[in-house]
């Protein structure tokens, strides 16, 4: 597994000098579903901090889990989150990926309000138009922000999509592009003074997703290998 971060790493730094960027303002989030906590402990000891999860009941578990590992992990939330398993995770991890509707928005509200905590979400943006993905519409994210002092208790860090599944990776760029291209029209406009994070591209795609501007890619088989799905 040591083998394999490095070799992620390395491919990061590569796109990330190639994009004219900073490598250091990349984050890897390894995404570890279906995989026991002490493989977890592998790659924390290899020097892997971010882990994401997109099922809540098994963040819950190895949230518990890494407590007796004596890990300080950076939690990410990557699935899809129902309103009635938001309680779960705010406040136990550090950013959700996948806010995609304003009835999950209000919720996050309500709740991080009760603890009083301000819980970190990106925005999930459905560039592709897929059906089987979830998300905002693109032309739907300037009235979502314009609202935002509606809920003092969330706050939107930034943008993510999904991009289709290719063979040739070089077709996901242009969905990443506009991504980043939404992003800063945003910004242009004064709506949102931060949204800075782009969490966009997977083992598949991640170079292209760098080179068009991710700031965040999230990682599963690279580092853990291929998944053992139920």
């Amino acid at each position: 597994m040591e083998q394999n971060i490095e070799r992620v790493r390395g491919r990061i730094e590569k796109a990330a000098s190639t994009a004219g960027r900073d490598p250091a303002t990349v984050r890897l989030v390894a995404i570890s579903k279906n995989f026991p906590v002490t493989d977890l402990e592998i790659a924390y000891r290899c020097g892997q901090v971010s882990f994401g999860e997109n099922r809540v009941q098994e963040l819950q578990e190895k949230w518990k889990d890494s407590l007796h590992f004596d890990m300080e992990i950076d939690w990410h939330f990557v699935g899809v989150l129902q309103r009635n398993k938001v309680r779960f995770v705010i406040g136990n991890v550090s950013l959700i990926h996948s806010v995609g509707s304003c009835r999950l928005i209000r919720t996050i509200e309500r709740l991080a309000a009760r603890d009083d905590i301000v819980q970190d979400v990106l925005l999930q943006v459905n560039i592709s138009g897929e059906e089987t993905k979830q998300g905002f519409e693109p032309d739907q994210v300037e009235d979502v922000l314009r609202h935002s002092h509606e809920f003092p208790h969330v706050r939107v860090c930034g943008l993510m999509t999904m991009a289709p599944h290719f063979e040739d990776p070089e077709k996901t760029r242009p969905v990443f592009r506009q991504l980043r291209e939404l992003r800063d029209q945003l910004i242009s406009l004064g709506i949102a003074s931060d949204l800075s994070e782009l969490s966009m591209g997977m083992t598949n795609d991640f170079e292209q997703a760098i080179e068009e501007g991710a700031t965040i890619v999230r990682i599963g088989s690279a580092i853990f290998g291929a998944r053992y799905e139920c």
